[in-house]
């Protein structure tokens, strides 16, 4: 290479340029003028004939105009070369090759492999050996050689798609020349570090060579993508590029496995900006299509970012036992998994609140994983589609909670057989003490999460002790009780949380560890749309066998050459080396991807400050020939000429000029619509709509229709006795009651619906249970009414045939547990102070949801409707007690006959509409003293 900025390739042609003075005086050279003779009977016309002159010599700026016109030409011929290429090998010693053929080398390796082949055979004409040395390969032969075993080298060299490994070939080439010092040591780089301290340069100075060159391509071109991440609604790429001096902009594609471009981006770099954020917004399938993102420009490994199963964004289906609660989010039982998983899944909420109904609609969306938080029925119809999906690879991840409690043992949608209750740890009357987690297993999802200190467990349900209960578990407490257990289930798994979502049974749901376990969950979960198996528990200590491998100019192919199968290590992000190259990893059911560059990677200059090394450029781009250039404008300067010469002889002067066009282009648009669409309006005579706004403006009381019109009749006028007590005694005001159809009535009208159970009335279908079971768990109360005084709601005691038949639609329910109603209870005091619940009978309890936790009475649960039980169940008929006919006379005499026993009938069922309708106001009372001693009342 030479510093002189250009050179003649025929020096000699310049010796042209001293006949400039004789071109000059040709130019200038003009015949003698004639004598002009005047010729008087011509005078007259020579005032009307146009007199034409020749001038006696061309102008000057003319002359000067072929003056460089003829320079030029010589100059051309004369070839003059910019960076012109010389042999100037220190003959100090052997000439030293260290070569980086990484995956930035590619886009200009053939240029590179013709510079070292141009220093070998410089190196050849000086009789001077020649080491070579690959940053990228795992072996290196440094001892200087031949200059033909040299260029072997270098042809049967190719760029790999790895990071280069510079200080193993610096070792290799610092123990073949053994302490000989190079005479030129050209170092073809690709320009990029390789770490963060990397001092290649320097430890290359080290060797002391006589001539030290850094030998670099075309820095622009080096643009590498380093991250991807599916959002919420876009997908965020991350770009780096080793040239940051100028603005740019590169082009992002998206392609799916097939090789299909299906979305596009734009990555925009400012001046001095090396990284740069990016979206390539696309719909959720298709962003869930996407195999590898790449840069258009730049045609090298690390302008690819391959991605796998794990990149793909799952669609999460949120269920609960019970409705949400704006006004106390914190209780939601997926409140806390909304906040974990939102950044990272798509989460759909069902749109009706029957399960019957809302679950096969929710799983033709295909979705990744179903969560359950707190549900402890299910409709007896849904369990075969969602057996069907876990089979097919779906995750059903269910969260324990009070419900869960009272469900039967026999659950096929529960991985592990569960203790009847849950065990409580630390309270009042419990010997134990909350428990902590244990470590969490190696083998299994949550490998390599840190064991929270801070997480305890203060209630949890327990599993039966089985052979395979510790094989299901994946998470335990620190007494060895389980935490998380799976059941597989074909290709899907079943996954349990032994406690609630919410913060009422543990620590867990607000702790970073949370999110952490939900996300490995998701992580090991099916792709949306993808019907194979999937990676699982067992997957992930496996070794991963090299599918398809990355070539050093980003293209996959089949052929996996001496790649290793790849071991995942919990917690350790793997990277591309020599035995695991960039591609990937598994099988066509599954399978990692493994990149060029660590995630977040940043490409930075190679740092050379300090170091007395020259800067030079690859050939064929640098060192050019101008005589292409400098004949074109002589041609320009000869075709000029030609012009002005035609002018000044008047071959213009006599031209017609040009027509002027005058054509007038007309566009009419008469485009409309011959019919215009008509607005649409809303059907106000819909049938139904005045009744449904009668219900809206005023509060009715409801019962079940059963079908026997006896029953029916005394439902119907107990509730209006109890509207008329309503009236009179308190500032509630009902209109009629109303008799509902399970099937087709809508219930959310209703603050209570009363049901008086008949063994003899036709059972209610599975959708009327639904349908009701929906009801309450969005916030409305069913008072079940046996009428027969029932004592007990378990097996052990004599139940009668109404009371069989409140079994059998309990049994399609997803109700709490129950308890009677406690002497400190809200219904003894939500209008008038009762220390019982009588109707016709007086001997049957008023059953409630049973608190959970050992709360006080004063404290809020976590349920709806401000603390409100979802059900109420009494034997005592209270529609018998608060019937009365069109006199206001009562129509059924009490057991015994007492009227005072009517009045307290009467006095329950105003307590609980109270309760119905105040929730927890009567309790929130507790505090008004603190409140006004805070005010200074």
């Amino acid at each position: 290479m030479s510093a002189l900025p250009f050179a003649f390739a025929y020096p000699a042609i310049l010796g042209a340029l001293i006949a400039l003075p004789v071109i000059w005086w040709l130019l200038r050279l003009t015949p003698p003028r004639p004598k002009t003779e005047v010729f008087p009977p011509l005078k007259i016309l020579a005032s009307v004939l146009k007199r034409e002159e020749t001038p006696a010599q061309s102008p000057w700026w003319l002359t000067l105009l072929r003056m460089l016109l003829a320079a030029i030409i010589i100059l051309a011929i004369a070839d003059p070369v910019f960076n012109p290429r010389t042999n100037s090998l220190a003959s100090s010693g052997p000439l030293v090759l260290f070569v980086d053929n990484s995956w930035a080398a590619a886009p200009d390796w053939e240029r590179r492999i013709q510079t070292a082949v141009a220093l070998v055979d410089d190196a050849e004409s000086a009789g001077m050996p020649v080491s070579i040395t690959f940053t990228a390969d795992p072996t290196n032969d440094a001892v200087p050689g031949t200059a033909a075993n040299a260029r072997d080298k270098l042809r049967a060299t190719e760029p790999r798609p790895l990071v280069p490994d510079r200080e193993r070939a610096f070792q290799a080439l610092r123990a073949a020349l053994n302490g000989v010092k190079p005479g030129t040591l050209a170092f073809l780089t690709d320009g990029a570090a390789a770490k963060t301290d990397d001092a290649t340069v320097r430890r290359l100075a080290e060797l002391q060579p006589a001539d030290l060159r850094l030998i670099e391509g075309d820095a622009t071109k080096t643009v590498a993508v380093t991250a991807a991440n599916n959002a919420a609604d876009a997908m965020t790429v991350k770009v780096t590029r080793l040239d940051s001096s100028r603005p740019a902009s590169v082009a992002l594609n998206a392609v799916d496995a097939q090789g299909r471009s299906i979305a596009n981006g734009r990555a925009d770099f400012r001046p001095g900006q090396s990284v740069a954020t990016s979206s390539i917004t696309a719909p959720f399938e298709m962003r869930n299509d996407f195999a590898r993102i790449s840069v258009d420009s730049g045609a090298t490994a690390g302008a690819v970012h391959l991605l796998d199963d794990a990149f793909k964004r799952r669609r999460v289906v949120l269920l609960s036992g019970t409705g949400a609660d704006e006004f106390q989010p914190l209780l939601s039982p997926l409140y806390y998994i909304q906040r974990a998983l939102q950044p990272y899944a798509d989460l759909i909420q069902p749109t009706d609140s029957d399960l019957a109904v809302a679950i096969p609609k929710l799983l033709v969306s295909n979705p990744s994983i179903i969560i359950m938080a707190d549900i402890g029925r299910l409709p007896e119809e849904t369990y075969e589609p969602l057996t069907r999906w876990i089979s097919n690879g779906g995750m059903l991840l269910r969260f324990a909670g009070p419900r869960m409690a009272a469900a039967p043992a026999d659950d096929p949608l529960i991985p592990v057989i569960l203790r009847q209750g849950e065990r409580a740890l630390g309270g009042t009357l419990s010997w134990s003490e909350p428990q902590s987690l244990a470590e969490f297993p190696s083998i299994g999802p949550f490998a390599g999460i840190p064991r929270p200190v801070d997480v305890v467990v203060k209630r949890q349900v327990l599993a039966e002790p089985t052979p395979d209960l510790a094989e299901r578990t994946w998470a335990s407490l620190a007494d060895g009780t389980p935490l998380v257990t799976m059941k597989q289930l074909a290709s899907g798994q079943i996954v349990l949380f032994h406690v609630t979502a919410e913060a009422t049974w543990s620590d867990l749901p607000i702790s970073g560890t949370f999110v952490d376990m939900l996300r490995h969950l998701l992580q090991i979960s099916r792709s949306g749309g993808v019907t194979s198996e999937t990676r699982g528990n067992a997957r992930v200590s496996e070794s991963l066998p090299p599918f398809r491998m990355l070539t050093a100019k980003g293209t996959l192919v089949s052929e996996t050459g001496s790649a290793r199968p790849l071991i995942p290590k919990a917690g350790v992000e793997p990277t591309a080396n020599l035995d695991n190259p960039p591609g990937l990893y598994g099988s066509e059911d599954g399978f990692t991807s493994l990149n060029v560059l660590p995630d977040n990677a940043e490409l930075k200059p190679l740092d050379a400050t300090g170091i007395n090394a020259v800067r030079e450029g690859l050939i064929g781009g640098e060192s050019w020939s101008a005589k292409p250039a400098l004949f074109l404008a002589a041609f320009l300067l000869l075709l000029a000429d030609s012009l002005i010469v035609l002018f000044m002889n008047g071959a213009f002067s006599r031209s017609r000029p040009a027509g002027r066009m005058a054509t007038m282009i007309a566009i009419a648009v008469a485009a409309g619509f011959l019919a215009q669409p008509g607005t649409l309006h809303a059907d106000d005579s819909r049938p139904g709509d005045d009744l449904i706004l009668q219900r809206l403006d005023n509060t009715h009381l409801a019962y079940v229709v059963t079908g026997e019109q006896e029953v029916d009749n005394i439902s119907e006028r107990g509730l209006e006795g109890l509207t008329q007590f309503l009236t009179f005694r308190t500032t509630l005001e009902p209109a009629p009651p109303v008799g509902l159809d399970l099937t087709k009535d809508e219930l959310s009208f209703y603050p209570i619906i009363y049901w008086p159970v008949s063994a003899t009335a036709p059972m209610p279908s599975s959708a009327a249970i639904s349908r009701i079971d929906a009801y309450m768990r969005n916030g409305g109360t069913v008072l079940f009414d046996t009428r027969d005084q029932i004592s007990a709601l378990d097996n052990g005691g004599n139940v009668s045939a109404n009371g069989e038949r409140l079994q059998a639609i309990l049994a399609n329910l997803d109700i709490p547990p129950l308890e009677p109603v406690p002497s400190d209870h809200v219904l003894t005091k939500s209008f008038y102070l009762l220390s019982s619940f009588p109707g016709r009978y007086a001997g049957s309890a008023l059953w409630i949801e049973a608190r959970q936790g050992g709360r006080e009475p004063s404290e809020k649960s976590a349920a709806t409707a401000d603390g409100v039980s979802p059900i109420l169940i009494t034997g005592n008929d209270f529609a018998g007690a608060w019937a009365v006919d069109a006199n206001g006379v009562p129509i059924l005499p009490t057991v015994p006959s007492d009227e005072a026993q009517r009045e307290y009938a009467y006095r329950a069922g105003v307590n609980i509409m109270m309760y119905m309708l105040t929730g927890n106001y009567k309790t929130d009372q507790v505090h008004v003293p603190d409140l006004l001693e805070r005010l200074g009342q």
